[in-house]
């Protein structure tokens, strides 16, 4: 039994995954919790399928998000989101209304609710799968104050204090050339930003003046080497900041409604 976990591991490695034995020992524990048969497991991270889809969870901001298939798993550097929002709401007790654009898992706005205890928030999906996912969440982790519609991004009917996105900024011809977990498995609805990656961000400039209170703010992630084009899209907002994740690279940009 001892030699179980490291074949598995070895297995991934020939797989061409990079973080081999950390995936072996999280599916076996997984295997061990609920029964599944660790070999099946096994096989399916063989196949590139993300760890998120097999165990059925991400963590992001220290809560527990169901995910699978249909949604975007939550990442690391998303979190840099809520920690600027953190940096800008000068009352954490004030009566926000919150909304997140293309909710996806519904983890940024559950994760702002979370450290906004008087705040109200809605997620707006346009995917019917993705939707259940956040829906699913919300109703577990933030029953009280968060709300879901199956609704893109134009019936957002503000005005909003706080608005979060993750919208998708991958350029078209780049999402073959992702890692095969996300490319052949998260679905091209939440990566593919069209030919420049910022077809998003255009449409968002027209949205966010109209559904931003005075006063209020947008946080937006945004992808390598996008920092730049964001003055130019949005001129009829001000700019407080672009934030950058853990590894240095500018992730997040910070608008402000004059």
């Amino acid at each position: 039994m001892k030699d179980i976990v490291p074949d598995a591991a070895k297995r991934l490695a020939v797989a061409g995954i990079g973080s081999a034995r950390l995936d072996a020992r999280l599916l076996w524990d997984h295997a061990q919790k609920t029964g599944q048969d660790f070999g099946t497991l096994v096989a399916r991270r063989e196949q590139r399928e993300p760890v998120a889809y097999i165990l059925g969870r991400k963590e992001f901001w220290s809560l527990d998000f169901a995910v699978g298939p249909g949604v975007l798993v939550p990442r690391p550097d998303t979190e840099t989101l809520i920690e600027e929002a953190l940096r800008i709401v000068p009352d954490r007790k004030a009566r926000l209304r919150i909304a997140d654009l293309g909710a996806g898992s519904g983890a940024l706005l559950v994760a702002a609710l979370k450290e906004l205890p008087n705040a109200t928030g809605i997620g707006f999906e346009a995917s019917a799968k993705a939707f259940e996912w956040a829906r699913d969440n919300a109703n577990r982790l933030m029953p009280e104050r968060a709300q879901l519609r199956l609704a893109d991004w134009n019936s957002a009917d503000g005005p909003f204090d706080l608005i979060f996105c993750n919208p998708p900024y991958i350029p078209s011809a780049d999402i073959e050339s992702l890692d095969p977990d996300v490319s052949h498995f998260e679905p091209s609805a939440a990566l593919d930003g069209g030919p420049d990656g910022l077809s998003a961000y255009r449409a968002l400039a027209g949205l966010l003046p109209r559904i931003l209170v005075q006063g209020g703010h947008a946080l937006l992630e945004i992808g390598l080497g996008q920092a730049q084009a964001m003055g130019t899209l949005f001129q009829a907002l001000e700019i407080v900041r672009l934030a950058p994740d853990l590894s240095g690279i500018p992730r997040c940009v910070i608008l402000r409604k004059p």
